[in-house]
């Protein structure tokens, strides 16, 4: 059986993790059901892309991975599942939310629209549906369920939540900060292998030279550093400290890169 993973902003405060683990396995009784998380911001579906894409590589090829972060629920937004080329399946809103997670996977294999109503769970609220469709179509994908079976072949997925890129200059690389994680550590659109060899990064009024830094402990308490982040993305970070703190940087703030 396929382990499932899941990814929401339901939190943990309520039922709603619970009712749809209950859900998954209701169908599919002995899976192993891994919480990517459950603190996506509310309703941030850029946010939900943005940890699905970092989380999923992790993973065994084949994975089925549940994201729910859906401020169109119950609207006219569809219900879909698709296949990566590594295998693995993503089931969600046509949101953009699964998009970057499953190019991450090698792109998109194939895409169906959920309206085999056969494959979802006992209920049909038009409020949850992490819980009446996605957990169980999930549950059958895990249980070796085709992906063609569980609905209409679509050719067009919602895109909008793509990553940001970054550009190069005539001075150096630009990007932006696409998340700041509970330690305060500022993740950039800049890929590891764009950088130079050695650099510095201008973020909010402020310079940060000597990058990139091995570890954390390689500047004093309360420094600033940036570093290469276990995504493989740049990092502007601080030790022992908070860098989104200390810059009042929020997400899509510009920066820069420079040679040093």
């Amino acid at each position: 059986m396929r382990a499932i993973t899941l990814l929401t902003d339901y939190g943990l405060a309520d039922t709603y993790v619970g009712q749809l683990k209950g859900a998954i396995l209701r169908i599919a009784h002995e899976a192993s059901i891994v919480d990517i998380t459950h603190q996506v911001p509310a309703q941030d579906v850029k946010a939900g892309a943005f940890l699905l894409w970092s989380a999923v590589e992790v993973f065994p090829a084949g994975t089925v991975h549940v994201a729910v972060v859906d401020p169109g629920v119950g609207s006219g937004r569809r219900a879909i599942a698709l296949r990566a080329k590594r295998g693995d399946l993503f089931v969600g809103p046509d949101s953009g939310l699964l998009v970057p997670a499953a190019e991450r996977l090698g792109g998109i294999e194939a895409a169906v629209e959920l309206t085999r109503e056969l494959y979802w769970g006992l209920f049909r609220s038009t409020t949850f549906h992490g819980r009446d469709v996605f957990g169980p179509v999930a549950a059958h994908l895990a249980l070796g369920a085709p992906l063609e079976d569980i609905g209409t072949p679509i050719a067009d997925v919602d895109r909008s939540a793509s990553l940001p890129g970054h550009r190069t200059t005539a001075v150096g690389i630009t990007g932006e900060i696409v998340h700041a994680d509970a330690f305060g550590n500022l993740v950039t659109s800049i890929p590891a292998q764009a950088l130079p060899e050695r650099f510095a990064v201008r973020v909010c009024g402020r310079r940060i030279g000597g990058g990139p830094k091995p570890t954390f402990a390689s500047v004093a308490p309360g420094e600033l550093l940036a570093v290469i982040g276990s995504s493989g993305l740049l990092e502007v970070s601080a030790r022992e400290a908070s860098a989104q703190q200390l810059l009042g940087a929020k997400r899509g703030d510009p920066l820069e890169v420079e040679r040093e």
